[in-house]
């Protein structure tokens, strides 16, 4: 989860650093700290809370360093204290080191290194690192066969270590090198002009430089003023080559913005017309494209999609696409559950995990117990994997091989907007893809669908031009209000849910999601007149069933809020507020019903002064179990 960031060039380290922490502060807030070398020993600044006060405390010191490395936390081991904070050190000062992810035998090393002398002073997984490493030094003898007595303690140190973890790792004895290591937590290596980079993720570097690196599982890079070398864990020397990245680094300006969630929630018909490009071609010989094989879908019997958060409730929209158009059966489960009571294996099963940033651990090790407990079996029982992510060039996309590229861009605010909606626009590819190969939908229907979805990123744009301005009116009544309940049928049901989590996430109000229909069996006892209740009521299959509901719940006195349709005339009788949208066919409305509910909880948490974009105990990317 927290963020790393290195530099090693002609430029101050310390600039550099700051800005990349700064890219990087979604990964974490509880701490921050650099650590950097000049005139012979290692310079460690760290505070308590967000990278300002870090920023504050630096501002007193003149750094002319031009190697160093930070590191911005989010806390797993010890509570959010500077003396938790990274980097952490050796005994002598002379090694710091900043990591992402946990060290599980920390505490045995921890023991064992305390007998040999080394005194802690943190209570954090992390700190074994550096003393570790200063250990091996210490046997590590002047004749040792590698290109760095430096390097080489630290690829000693971390063969040591159990778990899942990214480390940079700087000494004032080697103050030319900069060594970084990858095992399970995301690392990637910049290249500039004579200096280099590395970070937790490329937001941190890509105003340097868009030619990166990303480091695979088990490998160790020396980057040094002369260049980059990379050794797998055995001290192997491997041939590696950087990519460049295709993006704009004034796309992590806010651009005008108050928050980048409200940027980012309207950067969303964009992102829908970007999908549409690349999932429904305008010509060509197949009105969907995926650029999966066509042997992937051959003899498909079922789907199970693996996923967390956010991504899970697209996925609820998923398997409602795949079984109502594709008609093929299909199980959503949480990552995290899935990992230890797993499925019993089926046959000719398509095994989905849904990550934004491609790095999420529990669908990553979900993944990956799935392809490790089919192997040897007999050919209908082998894995067959498919990533859906904003980021294929991450771990994801390197160890599934078939990916659908969400084309989200880069998302800042740790309370996903546009890369959800971006899932869905996946999931509808895939659906109508399966469809259309199955032949479980004719022609003119598909036609038809895409033809809707075509029409979405309009309504997007009309619902914020309309709509914004009266939701912002709209949350002064909820400023103070503790609880509230979103109710959906259908496919409208994981809308609900993921209203829910997005008050919860960015507001602190407690708020859940029910399918309307059980309310009346059992929450709707947490109904009064200090408890509103947001409906969502499109035109389809359920809509007189969640009118019902709703005025349930409006019976026992809760303020009634309606997201429907804009041509829905009585809904003004029933719905105390209204936020219609576009009259849309019900398998679309997904994407038009969450708009407004963004914005709900982004207006509210703005009027509770709250911080929308970095919200308490959260991370954007979430790379530990």
């Amino acid at each position: 989860m927290c963020g790393i960031v290195g530099y090693i060039g002609t430029q101050a380290a310390t600039d550099i650093l700051l800005a990349g922490l700064e890219k990087l502060e979604y990964r974490g807030y509880d701490s921050a700290g650099i650590a950097t070398i000049w005139e012979g020993d290692v310079h460690c600044v760290r505070a308590k809370g967000k990278l300002l006060n870090l920023r504050s405390k630096l501002e007193q010191i003149e750094t002319p360093a031009q190697i160093g490395i930070g590191h911005t936390r989010w806390a797993t081991h010890g509570k959010p204290e500077e003396y938790n904070a990274h980097p952490h050190m050796d005994t002598a000062l002379r090694i710091a080191v900043v990591q992402n992810g946990i060290i599980e035998n920390y505490r045995e090393l921890r023991e064992h290194l305390k007998g040999l002398g080394h005194e802690f002073s943190s209570e954090t997984d992390t700190e074994v690192i550096p003393h570790l490493i200063a250990e091996c030094l210490k046997h590590i003898s002047e004749n040792t066969v590698s290109a760095s007595m430096f390097l080489e303690a630290v690829r000693e140190a971390v063969s040591k270590l159990e778990g899942a973890f990214a480390v940079a790792a700087i000494c004032a004895d080697y103050p030319d090198e900069l060594i970084v290591v990858r095992q399970q937590a995301p690392l990637v290596i910049g290249f500039g002009q004579g200096e280099f980079f590395c970070a937790s993720d490329t937001p941190a570097i890509v105003t340097y430089t868009r030619a990166v690196l990303p480091l695979e599982n088990g490998e160790i890079a020396r980057l040094t003023p002369l260049g980059v070398e990379v050794y797998n864990f055995a001290g192997h020397r491997l041939k590696k080559y950087p990519r460049t990245l295709n993006w704009n680094p004034i796309m992590l300006e806010k651009q005008g913005f108050k928050h980048f969630m409200l940027k980012e929630i309207y950067e969303q018909s964009g992102v829908v017309r970007a999908c549409l490009e690349a999932y429904f071609p305008a010509s060509g010989e197949t009105p969907v494209t995926l650029g999966l094989p066509e042997e992937f879908y051959a003899d498909l019997e079922q789907i199970q999609i693996v996923a967390c958060g956010t991504s899970w409730h697209a996925a609820l929209v998923g398997k409602y696409l795949l079984e109502q158009l594709a008609e093929i059966p299909t199980q959503v489960q949480y990552a995290s559950e899935f990992r230890y009571a797993p499925s019993p294996l089926t046959a000719n099963t398509l095994t989905i995990g849904v990550t934004q940033s491609g790095e999420t651990a529990d669908t990553l090790a979900a993944l990956s117990m799935e392809k490790e407990r089919r192997q040897g079996k007999e050919a209908k029982y082998q894995a067959r994997l498919l990533g859906i992510t904003n980021r294929p060039e991450s771990t994801l996309g390197q160890m599934v091989g078939n990916i659908i590229n969400t084309h989200g861009g880069i998302e800042i605010g740790v309370a996903a907007t546009k890369t959800f909606i971006a899932q869905l626009m996946a999931f509808y590819g895939l659906a109508l893809n399966l469809a259309h190969c199955r032949q479980t939908i004719r022609a003119e229907r598909l036609i038809e669908i895409i033809a809707g979805l075509r029409q979405l990123p309009a309504e997007i744009e009309a619902i914020l031009e309309t709509q914004e301005r009266y939701i912002e009116q709209l949350v002064h009544d909820f400023a103070e209000t503790k609880d509230f309940i979103f109710l959906g049928r259908g496919i409208n049901f994981p809308i609900a849910l993921e209203g829910a989590l997005k008050l919860k996430e960015i507001s602190y109000i407690h708020a859940e999601g029910y399918p309307a229909g059980e309310m009346k069996h059992g929450p709707i006892a947490l109904l009064d007149v200090k408890v509103p209740v947001v409906a969502i009521a499109m035109p389809g299959s359920v809509y007189e069933k969640v009118i019902s509901n709703a005025q349930e719940a409006k019976a026992r006195d809760s303020r009634l809020i309606g997201v429907t349709s804009v041509n829905d005339g009585e809904a003004a009788e029933i719905f105390n507020d209204l936020i219609p949208v576009a009259e849309v066919e019900e398998i679309l409305s997904p994407v038009l019903t969450v708009i407004p509910l963004q914005l709900l909880a982004y207006h509210i948490a703005a009027r509770r002064g709250l911080d929308v974009d970095q919200p308490r105990n959260l991370a954007k990317s979430v790379t530990v179990e």
